[in-house]
């Protein structure tokens, strides 16, 4: 049997946040492509490594992406399965809204219309 997990909210939190900054969607995407360096993701942006390296902890924090050590180098690639997460997160707001509007179009759709008087 395979074991639901319920995402508690700290952890929706931490994955909107991570989200919500151009920069970390940025580094998301690029290291879809490929495992990278901080070095070389700081080399892709006007700020300091240190700064890219605190998006890159936000990140990993959300667990969106995995960092591991390779001697000196620190490396980034994103993790498909943090970002499944988020997408499933997504599509539960969606459905939520979905089936609201739904009801609502039903409720309206059974509403008797008053006939219009022409005077």
């Amino acid at each position: 049997m395979v074991e639901q997990r319920t995402v508690d909210d700290a952890e929706i939190d931490r994955v909107f946040h991570a989200l919500a900054d151009a920069t970390r969607r940025d580094i998301v995407r690029r290291t879809l492509v490929a495992e990278q360096s901080v070095s070389d993701l700081a080399a892709g942006y006007a700020m300091s490594f240190a700064a890219v390296s605190k998006h890159v902890a936000v990140l990993a924090e959300a667990r969106l992406v995995h960092k591991r050590a390779e001697g000196r180098t620190r490396l980034v690639r994103a993790d498909p399965a943090g970002l499944e997460r988020a997408q499933r997160l997504l599509r539960s707001y969606e459905d939520l809204w979905r089936s609201r509007i739904d009801r609502l179009d039903a409720l309206l759709a059974e509403e008797p219309r008053d006939p219009v008087s022409d005077g």
